[in-house]
């Protein structure tokens, strides 16, 4: 469906997000890590509790609802998945950022979730997760890593992503039940997008 040209309304209750699809089809130049103690720790098939609480700590504040919405075994069939590896970054001995890459295309890897918690936001510990994140991914046989994000995530997402190497090629409307109405979410979450019910 082509939206038209113009204003579009979107329903009470109802979000509308455009959604930026970005990818890379080399590794990028190697960029320094920042100065910082974190490490990056694999989890082989996480809890469903820890990655939940994870999950919510990185991404509640820009709307990250799909998970959440997910039943144990719906959940458990994708981060158990063999092709699917879960990382947690690690700053002062407590997870504080997620990194979820997926496999199970031959040839790719998305980063489908990628974020740290807010109190590493600005201090180098996004670049040294994506450093460690391109480098996981491009030790396979790939011609391709992709990510996307949406307008609700943090304002410098998308030109984190191009500095970091990724090119956009692709613009989508995602329009989804507000997370904030439904208790997925807490109603004070996301103060940069306005509740209409």
């Amino acid at each position: 469906m082509i939206l038209p040209d113009g204003y579009s309304d979107v329903p009470n209750g109802k979000l509308a997000a455009v959604v930026t699809h970005l990818e890379m089809t080399a590794p990028p130049a190697r960029r320094d890590n920042p100065p910082g103690a974190w490490i990056l720790r694999k989890v082989d098939a996480p809890p469903l509790d820890w990655y939940r609480d994870l999950y919510r700590r990185v991404g509640e504040e820009w709307l990250w609802f799909s998970r959440p919405r997910m039943t144990d075994a719906e959940l458990a069939a994708i981060i158990h998945a063999p092709d699917i590896e879960v990382y947690a970054l690690v700053a002062d001995g407590r997870d504080e950022g997620l990194l979820e890459l997926d496999f199970r295309q031959p040839g790719q890897c998305e980063l489908v979730y990628f974020g740290v918690t807010s109190a590493l936001i600005g201090t180098g510990a996004a670049r040294f997760l994506m450093n460690r994140a391109l480098e996981i991914a491009w030790s396979r046989d790939l011609h391709r890593v992709w990510v996307h994000t949406f307008t609700f995530d943090h304002p410098s997402a998308v030109a984190f992503y191009q500095r970091s190497g990724f090119r956009p090629f692709r613009r989508q409307v995602e329009v989804a039940d507000d997370p904030r109405l439904d208790g997925t979410a807490p109603r004070d979450a996301a103060k940069h997008v306005p509740i209409i019910e």
